[in-house]
Formats: C-alpha cells, structure tokens, sequence
C-alpha cells in the first residue's frame, strides 16, 4: 500500500507540470510569430549614439535598410559614416525632436513606410524630486514618453497598411528603472514605467495588423549618457544601485533584437534582468509557453527574493540617512 501510494504521488507530481504546460500552451496570447529584419526597413529614434547607434549599426549587419532620427544633424552624420565604413550600408538618416509631431512626422513621410519601429530616445537627469526642477521633470517625460507617443502615432497608419503580408514590429526602449523605482530616479522612473502602459494597450490596438509590440529593459549601459549621469547621481542612488552590472550597447542591441525577432512582448536583457521581467510580470501579454510557465511556478520565489532587495534597500536609505544626521 505504502509503494502504491508513493508511485501515486511520483505520478501526480509528473502529471501537474505537464497539465500546467499543455495550459499555458493552449492560452499564452499572443500566438507567437517570427519578425524578419533582413531587407526590411527599421527605423530608429534616437539612432545617432549609444545604444541607438549599436540597433542601427546591428540592423545594418543584418541586412536591413536603416533610417535614424536624432536631434544633431552633426551626430547623425557621423553614424551615418561610422556605419557605412564597417558594414558597407547607406543609411538614411533625420533630424527631428520627438516632442515636435510635425517635425516627426514630416520625417515619417520622408523615410517611407516603415517595417520595424524602435522608440529609444531617453534623457534621463537623476536627483531627488525635491530638488529636481520641474522643468527637467518635463524634459523627461517629454521626450521619454510623448515623444514615443508622437513617434508611433506618425508611423502607424503606413505600418498598419504594409507594403507585404510579413508581421511587423514596434519596439519601445525602457529601462530597468522602468520595472522597479529607485531612489533618485523618482521623474525618470515615472516616464519610463509609463511606456509600459503604452505598450500593453497598444498591442491590443495593432495585433489586429499583425503588429507585435516589443518592451525593452536594458540595465545600465556604457554609453556617453551614462558617464554624464554617473557624474550628476546623488550619493545614495549609487550606493543602492552599485551592484548592478553595466551592459555594452552591442550587448544590449543583440538581446533586443533577439527580442524582437521572436516578437516577445518582455525583452530583458540580463539575468538581474530576467528576475524583474518575472517579479513583475503582471497582466503583460506572453507568447512563450515555457516562459509562462517559469513566470507561474517561479512568482512566488522571485517575489520573495524582491522582498530581500528592498529589505536591503530600505536599510540602506536608513543606515545612510542616520549617518548624514549625525554629520
């Protein structure tokens, strides 16, 4: 009796995994689906530098035909040039503020119909929200967040026409200070969290147009806007975020195209980022089974180990502030 019911047991816990699959796979929505790059056009905000600069130069690599906007005509040409010498590709290059609809979509109508759409301009000025000006406040969620509003709105009539039956993409650049606020990060944080909204309701609006929408969420990257942010942090936003690693804008460029060609609605970057992708994983659309499945039996782990980091947070911000008291 005993060896039955242990057989019984080792049965029922085989069988739950696999029902749970055959669940998940039976509901994950979006279906998933492949996004071709190759002789395709992309088009990327803030193309001129940075992380912009590695999506077009690995957008080129991949054989597609690359238009990028940026504010500095004098930037964009020097990508332009800096691409042409290694990958042997012409790209078309604007310039145009994003917080300027007209201007964006003067460029939208100059570029032509547009297959994949990446969104990753950002500013990102840190300081506490008492000390930060409300202008820089403004700034932020200027360009960080209308600015994709007024860059998708330009593009998506022609994307939802098409020039062919292929599925076609809009991919939106956030942050990981867009899955979890930091201090510091209070007015950034906010633009960026805000993208996310835009994009869940938007890929319920395009799916319809075979558009798959894709989310973003690179860690710190070594770009020039970061050594310039580094410099402007306050003290206790690089105490808390001191053990978080620093991605290379190729590294970055690579697992978000990944992301997008897969057509997946969450596109972390790294393991830390993983982790957040799955403590916050919420209502967002998911097209992988397997990930659904990962997101379902790891939530309760992953929410404890969340609980550890603002643990050791909190203390932190207490030890610290304690500290600058007695100073």
């Amino acid at each position: 009796m005993a060896y039955f019911n242990l057989s019984f047991l080792a049965l029922l816990l085989l069988l739950l995994p696999l029902a749970l699959l055959l669940i998940l796979y039976l509901i994950v929505r979006p279906r998933p689906v492949k996004i071709p790059i190759k002789s395709r056009h992309v088009f990327i905000t803030g193309g001129s530098s940075g992380i912009g600069l590695a999506l077009a130069h690995q957008a080129a690599s991949e054989g597609a035909r690359v238009s990028i906007l940026a504010r500095s005509m004098d930037k964009l040409e020097e990508a332009k040039n800096y691409i042409q010498l290694s990958t042997g590709i012409d790209v078309s290059i604007f310039s145009a503020d994003v917080r300027d609809y007209d201007a964006v979509s003067k460029a939208v109508e100059e570029a032509g119909p547009i297959d994949v759409l990446i969104v990753n301009q950002g500013v990102f000025v840190p300081e506490e929200l008492e000390k930060q000006g409300l202008d820089e406040v403004k700034f932020m969620v200027d360009v960080n967040l209308i600015g994709s509003f007024n860059m998708i709105k330009a593009a998506l009539p022609k994307m939802k026409k098409g020039e062919d039956s292929m599925p076609r993409s809009i991919a939106l650049m956030s942050s990981q200070a867009g899955q979890v606020g930091i201090y510091g990060y209070t007015a950034y944080s906010a633009s960026k969290f805000g993208l996310r909204g835009l994009a869940e309701a938007l890929q319920q609006e395009v799916i319809s147009h075979d558009i798959h929408v894709s989310l973003i969420f690179p860690p710190d990257t070594d770009t020039p806007g970061l050594t310039e942010e580094t410099k402007k942090r306050p003290q206790l936003t690089s105490i808390i975020i001191e053990s978080s690693g620093v991605m290379k804008a190729e590294e970055v460029a690579k697992k978000a195209f990944e992301g997008i060609k897969s057509a997946a609605f969450i596109v972390p970057c790294n393991l830390e980022g993983v982790l957040l992708s799955i403590a916050t994983a919420g209502m967002s659309p998911q097209r992988s089974f397997v990930m659904a499945f990962v997101e379902v039996v790891a939530a309760g782990l992953v929410r404890l180990v969340a609980l550890f980091f603002q643990w050791n947070w909190y203390n932190g911000i207490h030890t610290w502030h304690a500290q600058n008291k007695r100073a």
